[in-house]
């Protein structure tokens, strides 16, 4: 990958050009151009992870998600880059044609799009929208901290994405609770969600995305890789489908100072690890 496509991986803006909701990128997990969709633009989140790129110091300027404006920018981009006229723009001209694709939908956001109160609206609105557009093959992609699994919402608007090609990426981070605590900085119980992966993984197969990283310059201490084994192990143990897992590390600049990337060796390492211990396919990205 030349260091200009680099670039292009590690630049996610939530603002694009005039649009407030939705934003298009070149995603390295997706291979191809992602069409992200913003539910969070108030900064909200009920995770205030470390490694976080979102600065929430800084006052949004979007506090409410405007439906019809967000499937209007929905509709517009799927044309932008469907069409393929995006890569007459500057910022996308030098991708290169294996990524010149479109991949997905992606609700993430900000802050947890499972927060938004009409979550399972959205998710039917867009996914009618792909249909018009005949783009059956674009997935939508949920990219989650699975903290909202259990509310009926939620869960309605998860079983919407499995009607329409969709795929739920869902975070685990740690394989200890006071690890998780110390990653997540967040009030809800680490066994919350352990379960919510667990029950959502037995009704459709999840990919899991786990980021690991260098805290005050130690990375994870070896029991810590062993419990997040066990964790996976425990998940599908008890009936969950994982059909995924992906390691990757530090690649944009974090919320805290004191958090930095791990080596590729070390990314590998873990990714190795998941495969050899629990037989789930794994992709490991880096800084």
């Amino acid at each position: 990958m030349s260091q200009e496509s680099l670039q292009q991986h590690r630049f996610h803006p939530r603002q694009y050009e005039q649009n407030k909701f939705v934003y298009p990128v070149v995603s390295r997990r997706s291979h191809g151009i992602s069409i992200g969709v913003n539910l969070n633009p108030d900064k909200v989140c009920n995770f205030d992870c470390i490694y976080c790129q979102v600065d929430r110091r800084s006052e949004a300027e979007t506090r409410f998600v405007e439906m019809d404006r967000l499937l209007a920018e929905i509709e517009h981009m799927l044309a932008y880059v469907s069409s393929g006229e995006i890569y007459n723009e500057l910022r996308f001209a030098s991708v290169p044609p294996q990524l010149r694709r479109l991949n997905d939908i992606a609700f993430s956001g900000d802050g947890e799009p499972t927060t938004f109160r009409n979550f399972d609206e959205i998710i039917e609105r867009v996914a009618s929208i792909k249909q018009r557009f005949g783009l059956d093959d674009v997935k939508m992609v949920l990219i989650t901290n699975a903290s909202m699994f259990h509310r009926p919402r939620v869960k309605g608007g998860l079983e919407i994405l499995d009607r329409n090609n969709g795929e739920i990426w869902a975070k685990l981070d740690a394989g200890t609770d006071a690890y998780y605590h110390l990653i997540d900085r967040t009030k809800i119980p680490f066994q919350r969600i352990l379960d919510n992966i667990t029950d959502a993984a037995k009704v459709r197969p999840l990919v899991i995305q786990s980021l690991f990283m260098r805290v005050q310059g130690d990375a994870p201490e070896v029991a810590e890789i062993d419990a997040y084994i066990s964790r996976l192990q425990e998940i599908v143990r008890n009936g969950g489908q994982l059909k995924l897992v992906q390691v990757y590390t530090v690649a944009r600049p974090p919320a805290e100072s004191f958090v930095s990337s791990l080596t590729n060796a070390e990314v590998d390492v873990i990714a190795e690890r998941v495969v050899a211990e629990t037989g789930i396919p794994s992709e490991a990205y880096y800084g």
